[in-house]
């Protein structure tokens, strides 16, 4: 199995060119989750004015990117109705949508994913890797960045037994096909951002595999994504519960921009920019 990093050169997201030629720290992605019920925050930010709050306060501790998500997807979760998700997400991405960062919306939906796109987001993040019906059309002929995840099953059945034969390989394989499937309908590369799916069908081992080899994910020179914060396994690695995960957090960010993550999707900004600042200047040292 190959772990030969190539760096991408830019990532093409809406209003905004992420390049690595001119930079090398990585993207911290905040969450805004505006759901009753996530696996971390379920319940914190369900309030416009809330919602808002917390936009504003990760942008001010560094975050260059808010993905907002209206429907949860821990394991288990129930499906929410398109009106209900609509109800949720767009009064905050109208609010947000000339921010001085980039606005992502985290949905499945075509119909969620074009309403967003004609209000002008920068970024669909999608954890169907754009398989629902009609998601790729809703979204081929915008500028916006395509974050593309990989998940085995589906967020009610995905942590029922997952069963892989090699977790990187299979996941990398599919990631590739995907990006295959979007070029092959329009979608430019210099859009795609891939995500392995840490949680998503994966067990504790699956995921610290993952995380091992991550350099694997990392050698198409496309921006991979890493999206560990706060997951369950690092629970089980460490003992801690959700609210006492920080350090496991930033450790698990860290080591995946290690290994050539160009975004990591985080709940704990502040925490992340500081780990960020400290291997940045270790960088501009070698």
């Amino acid at each position: 199995m190959s772990e030969k990093q190539i760096t991408p050169v830019a990532w093409s997201c809406g209003r905004f060119l992420f390049d690595w030629s001119q930079r090398t720290a990585p993207v911290v992605m905040g969450i805004l989750n505006l759901t009753p019920d996530s696996f971390s925050d379920g319940g914190s930010f369900t309030r416009r004015d809330e919602a808002l709050r917390h936009a504003e306060r990760m942008m001010a501790q560094g975050a260059e990117m808010i993905d907002v998500g209206g429907e949860s997807s821990r394991p288990g979760s129930e499906p929410l109705s398109l009106q209900e998700e609509l109800d949720r997400v767009m009064p905050i991405l109208e609010a947000l949508k000339d921010a001085p960062v980039a606005i992502s919306l985290d949905t499945y939906k075509a119909k969620v994913m074009k309403a967003a796109v004609e209000l002008g987001i920068d970024c669909i993040n999608d954890i169907w890797a754009f398989r629902q019906p009609h998601a790729i059309e809703a979204i081929a002929k915008s500028s916006c960045g395509v974050m593309l995840m990989h998940m085995q099953k589906d967020p009610q059945t995905m942590q029922f037994d997952p069963h892989y034969k090699d977790v990187v390989s299979e996941v990398n394989g599919f990631l590739m096909e995907r990006c295959v499937t979007l070029e092959d309908e329009g979608i430019t590369r210099e859009r795609l951002a891939i995500d392995p799916g840490f949680g998503f069908g994966k067990t504790v081992q699956h995921n610290m595999a993952m995380l091992a080899h991550f350099k694997t994910f990392c050698q198409h020179g496309l921006p991979v994504v890493a999206g560990i914060s706060r997951k369950s396994s690092l629970g089980a690695v460490t003992g801690r519960d959700v609210e006492h995960r920080i350090t496991a957090s930033v450790a698990a960010a860290l080591m995946a921009i290690e290994r050539g993550a160009k975004i990591v999707r985080v709940h704990d900004v502040a925490e992340t920019m500081d780990a960020v600042k400290i291997w940045s200047a270790t960088q501009d040292s070698l």
